[in-house]
């Protein structure tokens, strides 16, 4: 009977198609929410993005394009290179676009990891490494954080003779913190050189000297990958435009296992105009640099409800909810206000809440909200 219910199983199996088990192991990427849990639609301050939208000439860009949808756009994203190269006045042959930071991040990992090899992330780090690591049939490696951030001697400890990629956000996501340039070139010096150093700098356009350290040293070295977006600051999120920067070995990896024609014409033209729309971007940091602020500010008054920010260098806040009303409670209850936030208690942050830094009357309007909340359950 026993051998009769093995062989059914057996047929049974050989009859559906299984997953790899490190595919499923995965833990699929769960987006910023939009909507209410009954469908309504929020004030959504849940994905970083920009609230001033993006720039004019962005837009415009985009309508230009329309008239070209028969035709393939440009796979090697020539003239967005090249404006990218003056822009941060790096090598264009040195630069890989790709469909958002989010490809190059899976596709670093592809191309230099495989079964039996580490790829390190700091805990609290950005979802997508577990996901690029596992893709890659990679051991997920998770070092632990300091302060919410990034400790770079906790990471040099995990190193060893397998170790083929180490991850880091900087600014992290989704704490918001920062790890300064000598604090990264320390970890850079003590990787061994067949170790890929891959800094993830999203955030990067909102911090004031904009990161030219960590250019330098992907411009210095051999085994550093630099990956930006322009759904950030430039505001083209919808368009999922992303570029990476690093030394022609890493570069001509990438192109090889990348999609072709994977950014749409349309979203080259866009980030051409993003990138030129220099006041644009001006604008938005400083925006984002005097809200934050001011949110920082306004939690901080609330530290007797509990609540505990952490200093942020991106476009957002992580608040902790250590007092009598928990992450979980004011999540929900900021979605009957009206405001969708992000809860992450599968990355270890259940007890904090990821709030997008809005327009002066999202601001504001969440902050009363919050009070609201907080005074309801003290």
């Amino acid at each position: 009977m026993l051998r009769l219910a093995a062989a059914d199983a057996m047929a049974a199996g050989m009859n559906t198609p299984i997953a790899k088990p490190w595919i499923e192991a995965i833990s699929a990427y769960t987006p910023g929410k939009a909507k209410s849990d009954d469908g309504r639609v929020l004030i959504k301050l849940s994905a970083n993005e920009n609230p001033l939208g993006c720039s004019p000439d962005a837009s415009a860009a985009l309508v230009d394009k329309s008239a070209s949808l028969a035709r393939y756009p440009d796979p090697a994203c020539t003239a967005l290179r090249e404006a990218l190269g003056a822009a941060y006045d790096v090598d264009s042959d040195q630069i890989v676009c790709g469909t958002g930071s989010d490809e190059l991040l899976n596709l670093i990992a592809m191309g230099y990891a495989g079964a039996g090899d580490d790829i390190i992330y700091v805990r609290y780090g950005f979802s997508v490494y577990d996901i690029a690591a596992r893709k890659a049939a990679a051991n997920v490696i998770v070092a632990p954080d300091k302060d919410y951030g990034t400790d770079v001697d906790a990471l040099l400890a995990l190193v060893t003779d397998k170790t083929r990629l180490v991850f880091v956000a900087n600014p992290n996501n989704p704490t918001g913190t920062y790890t300064d340039d000598g604090e990264i070139a320390r970890l850079h010096a003590g990787l061994p050189g067949n170790c890929v150093l891959v800094l993830d700098q999203a955030y990067g356009e909102y911090l004031e000297d904009d990161g030219p350290a960590a250019l330098e040293l992907a411009r210095r070295h051999d085994n550093v990958l630099i990956t930006r977006t322009f759904s950030k600051i430039y505001g083209l999120a919808a368009e999922r435009i992303g570029w990476g920067y690093g030394h022609a070995g890493l570069i001509a990896t990438l192109n090889r296992v990348r999609a072709p024609f994977n950014v749409t014409a349309a979203g080259q033209a866009a980030a051409i105009a993003a990138l030129a729309d220099t006041d644009f971007v001006t604008r938005s940091r400083r925006h984002n640099a005097e809200w934050r602020d001011w949110m920082a500010g306004e939690f901080a008054s609330l530290s007797n409800h509990g609540l505990k920010v952490i200093p942020s260098w991106g476009n957002f806040l992580m608040v902790l909810f250590e007092g009598t009303c928990s992450a979980e409670t004011a999540y929900h209850a900021l979605m009957a206000e009206g405001y969708i936030v992000r809860w992450l208690p599968g990355q270890g942050l259940g007890t904090g809440l990821r709030i997008t830094i809005g327009t002066e009357d999202e601001n504001r309007g969440i902050m009363l909200a919050l009070r609201k909340i907080l005074d309801a359950n003290a």
